[in-house]
């Protein structure tokens, strides 16, 4: 196992993430204990030490059940993370009697990392207020020993996060990203980890295969790849795309059963990065699977000052072409649940005079009409 420089810990380079574990019949609410603590039993074995859970993953029974698995080894063995769930904002009123439960389900006397979970646009403004005293709270926890790091995750565009980093940035030591070949360019990671950097963060990775896409490559994508390393397989090209982004610490896997966990710790045996030639084929491999679902949209912002409804198109057309690509999820409904009634895409007119001015000729007013039936 790889291991990474934490502030005199070890973390390993691979951690497990606790929001895809196995499930019952397909009931995502009842977790198979069973499959849990031997999926629990390779990770310990193979030299995983971070495991990440969630107060909402699995229905809530995600901290209950890895909480279980890891009870039968020492607590000085394994870094466990939870979160603060700020993406409910009927919960930021409530953190110290949430993360009083969460030590409870979880078995644990603290937390060795602890996040504010999923900045993003619909709660920036509630993580920021001084009313819910939310950062004070967890600093208290900090500074009693109940919470050994604490950190944040984020969803948000670029303008939540240096929000977020003005605000925190000083308290904050570490940041999840959803990062992967994709999102490199497709949600502005580069220049989200090319900030954290100016931070001194380092960068904890979510959603590494994009929701399980980047394994589930087609024969011409495959192929692509193994053009340039016969021995590697699908999934594996996702990491080393990952190793090689200074940074980049721990890289949190949701594996769902024990052939994955076993495939990803024999990936994350050697430390591999991408070289140049790799580099570029590997990013304009992302650039191709979004193109096919995506609007170019350049963000010229000439349609903006056309729209009757002042609606801001190039950001409306972002999560457009997110939630296409997805094919759903949460991410743009999220999104757009920040901006007023009457600038979501359901406010469009269909008057095309955006589509006078605009220089890819993007048929704009179809794609609002699209976005809202898709978002129902």
């Amino acid at each position: 196992m790889i291991y990474k420089e934490f502030q005199g810990l070890k973390l390993s380079a691979l951690g497990m993430g606790c929001m895809r574990l196995p499930v019952v019949e397909g009931d995502n609410a009842a977790v198979d204990q069973t499959a849990v603590e031997e999926m629990v039993a390779c990770a310990m074995a193979g030299g995983v030490n971070y495991y990440d859970t969630a107060w909402g993953y699995h229905g809530g029974q995600s901290e209950t059940a890895i909480g279980k698995a890891l009870a039968r080894y020492p607590r000085e063995s394994f870094y466990l993370a939870d979160k603060f769930p700020g993406y409910d904002l009927s919960n930021m009123s409530k953190v110290k009697e949430i993360f009083e439960e969460q030590l409870k389900k979880c078995g644990t006397e603290y937390f060795d990392f602890y996040l504010f979970h999923n900045v993003c646009e619909m709660n920036i403004d509630a993580y920021l207020d001084p009313q819910y005293g939310i950062l004070d709270y967890l600093l208290e926890q900090k500074k009693a020993g109940r919470i050994r790091h604490l950190g944040f995750s984020c969803h948000g565009n670029m303008p939540v996060l240096k929000r977020f980093l003005e605000a925190y940035g000083q308290h904050m030591e570490f940041c999840q990203l959803q990062l992967n070949y994709i999102d490199w360019t497709f949600q502005g990671g580069k220049e989200k980890v090319e900030l954290l950097a100016q931070y001194g963060i380092p960068v904890w990775v979510m959603e590494p295969l994009r929701g399980g896409r980047l394994a589930r490559l087609n024969d011409q994508e495959a192929a692509t790849l193994r053009a340039l390393r016969t021995e590697e397989t699908v999934p594996a090209w996702a990491f080393r795309f990952l190793q090689s982004i200074p940074g980049v610490t721990v890289t949190l896997s949701g594996m769902s059963d024990l052939s994955q966990m076993q495939a990803n710790i024999e990936t994350f045996q050697t430390e591999a990065p991408l070289d140049a030639a790799e580099w570029e084929v590997l990013t304009a491999l992302g650039q191709r699977m979004t193109s096919t679902a995506a609007l170019p949209c350049t963000a010229c912002r000439y349609c903006v000052t056309h729209c009757p409804q002042g609606l801001d198109i190039p950001d409306l057309l972002a999560l457009y072409n997110e939630h296409r690509f997805t094919g759903g999820g949460f991410i743009a409904p999220m999104a757009l649940s920040a901006f007023p009634e009457d600038k979501r895409p359901g406010s469009c007119v269909g008057c095309r005079s955006c589509e006078a001015v605009c220089p890819q000729q993007l048929k704009i007013s179809e794609a609002m009409a699209d976005f809202c039936r898709i978002l129902g």
